[in-house]
């Protein structure tokens, strides 16, 4: 991830700022909920040409939790943007995997004349809050919230969801269950809880107006990032570009490869390298 991150204060709330590349054009990009830096570095082409901005929002990574309330997308946009302005970025691409692309599509709706381009990857929302694919978020959550640990994890890898996805998804499965063994599953929980049942607060009127470049990227094998949410989202931004890539729950490393090089390319294509800033 080259450099060390910086620290942004936020309220009483320490985040880790990851500011990679001298490259001329700026890109912010955020993880998913319960990732980090490395989940971004995973996904994204890092390159001499990008210069790439990445927050790890509160509670996640190795960022603090403050007792600012509620948690929700709307906060962690903010939190993105005061990270942007510190960078000096004025203008910028926008994008993120899952919840951060939530907050992407957020920083698009209510700073139009900053963001210059949008990379949605395998987004869990579309317009509405507390999807139904994101209640196993909200399940485990509230088993943390009232269970010890190891009791609440055996019971929802007995639960009826579980078994679903230990058929439908696997790779969701092991990620819900690895929520169980955070050194701050409780507060995390909390910000899960409360960021699963939210949105990104963006009309499908509003994102209809939506003029920057649009990339939109999913895959199968996924309960929590349906296809067809990545699809309904592309469909509804004017323009917006469809890439479908090989499920993680086949095989990862394709499935990381291919969403660096669309990505890549994406960036190549509508950029050409130009000096967003």
């Amino acid at each position: 991830m080259g450099a060390a991150p910086k620290i942004l204060l936020r309220d009483d709330a320490a985040l880790r700022v990851f500011d990679t590349g001298q490259g001329r054009l700026p890109v912010v990009f955020q993880h998913g909920l319960g990732g980090d830096a490395a989940q971004v570095a995973q996904n994204y082409p890092d390159s001499p040409s990008y210069r790439r901005l990445t927050v790890e929002c509160r509670s996640q990574g190795g960022s603090g939790t403050g007792t600012t309330r509620p948690f929700s997308i709307a906060m962690f946009a903010d939190d993105v943007l005061a990270a942007a302005d510190a960078a000096g970025l004025e203008r910028f691409v926008a994008g993120g995997i899952s919840m951060g692309a939530a907050i992407a599509l957020r920083l698009a709706a209510r700073h139009p004349d900053r963001v210059t381009g949008l990379v949605l990857v395998r987004p869990a929302w579309v317009f509405d809050a507390a999807p139904q694919n994101m209640r196993p978020y909200v399940e485990v959550a509230e088993l943390i919230r009232s269970r010890p640990l190891d009791e609440a994890r055996d019971i929802f890898a007995a639960s009826a969801t579980a078994a679903r996805f230990r058929t439908e998804a696997p790779d969701n499965l092991a990620s819900l269950l690895g929520f169980f063994a955070r050194d701050n599953a409780a507060v995390f929980a909390e910000m899960m809880q409360a960021i699963a049942d939210d949105g990104p607060g963006v009309p499908r009127a509003e994102a209809a107006g939506f003029k920057a470049p649009t990339l939109v990227i999913g895959s199968g094998i996924d309960l929590v990032h349906p296809l067809a949410t990545a699809r309904s989202l592309a469909d509804a931004i004017p323009n917006a570009a469809f890439a479908e890539v090989t499920p993680k729950a086949t095989d990862k490393e394709r499935h990381f490869a291919e969403i660096r090089a669309a990505i890549g390319s994406f960036l190549k294509d509508r950029f050409n390298n130009q000096d967003q800033s």
